[in-house]
């Protein structure tokens, strides 16, 4: 099967594509590069488009003419979300309206879509699962939302078929290196906690430690992003097999603070961590821990690297190599 893969040249996306390749499928990459990386695009031909751009995605669409959409393609910083969320909705929502109607127009009927547990909110001591009221708190997570209940309806309108997968603290890298995590800026904890072993910042920032958790720093769910693409995967064969619509939650349904992740780096990297304290940051939960049972259950997903010392030893590896050019 051939895919539209949105935003495929960046972390996740990537390794979906790896993924779909390894099932026997051609991804076809579509991003405009602005935070992916076209080194990163190695198993089918890359598209330079933006989703703000319909004329765009029509002629993609009518070049490849794929069988599936897997949208990833979207702003994702939750500090940047609540300074600046017009852009937000203007760019998650505008792209994703623009991506469905065209997939109408085309007559594409698959589409799996990378949502995420910031639709949720901040329900600290909640294990989250599909049927979780969704409360998001900033505007990334609200975005995330609009774009699930526009599936919804493109779904009764335009009879788009849809797996939507909430997922948690993406980490981890391939381990057999051909891609891995690089953002221009990085914002997420375990590439910034192995910058700061290695020498490359002079040290991570603890974003608030008042929390009411057990260590007074956030508590996440981490997957890792091997895990995750073939979920990816599994979803779409779920699609073709004709399920019907569904949403998964992809988790561990166990939470690691800030200060258990660092501890796990120490006795993975043998290095220590140096650590400086900040404030908090806007719009961020407390707590965010999922359930994947029905993940397991129907989609028989098998996570077989979401642990620590997987993520942060493949992440390590992942950060010892040149990495991707500017």
């Amino acid at each position: 099967m051939r895919v539209l893969v949105t935003g495929g040249a960046g972390y996740i996306g990537a390794h979906a594509c790896k993924a779909l390749a390894r099932a026997g499928h051609e991804p076809v990459v579509f991003d405009n590069l602005s935070t992916g990386w076209a080194e990163a695009v190695k198993w089918g031909p890359l598209v330079r488009g933006d989703l703000m751009d319909r004329a765009s995605i029509d002629a993609a669409l009518a070049q490849y003419q794929p069988e599936a959409v897997m949208h990833f393609a979207a702003l994702s910083l939750v500090g940047e979300s609540m300074k600046d969320p017009g852009r937000y909705w203007r760019v998650n929502v505008g792209g994703a309206l623009n991506l469905l109607e065209a997939c109408a127009a085309a007559g594409v009927r698959n589409f799996v879509f990378s949502s995420t547990c910031a639709t949720y909110g901040d329900q600290d001591g909640v294990l989250l699962t599909e049927e979780t009221p969704q409360r998001p708190i900033n505007a990334y997570g609200g975005s995330k939302l609009a774009i699930e209940g526009m599936l919804r309806d493109f779904g009764a309108a335009h009879g788009i078929n849809h797996v939507i997968f909430r997922y948690f603290n993406v980490a981890g890298a391939d381990p057999e290196g051909e891609v891995g995590e690089q953002h221009v800026p990085e914002t997420h904890l375990i590439p910034l906690m192995l910058d700061a072993v290695a020498g490359k910042r002079p040290a991570l920032t603890l974003f608030g430690t008042d929390y009411a958790t057990r260590d007074g720093t956030c508590v996440r769910d981490y997957v890792h992003v091997t895990d995750l693409a073939a979920a990816h995967v599994l979803g779409l064969g779920w699609l073709i097999e004709g399920k019907g619509d569904a949403v998964f939650c992809l988790g561990t349904g166990r939470g690691f603070s800030v200060r258990e992740v660092i501890e796990a780096s120490r006795a993975v990297t043998n290095r220590e961590v140096p650590v400086v304290i900040g404030d908090r940051r806007p719009g961020d939960a407390a707590a965010l821990v999922s359930s994947s049972s029905r993940a397991v259950n129907e989609l028989g997903w098998e996570p077989t690297r979401s642990n620590m010392r997987d993520m942060i030893g493949d992440a390590w590896a992942w950060a010892q190599k040149p990495g991707y050019s500017g």
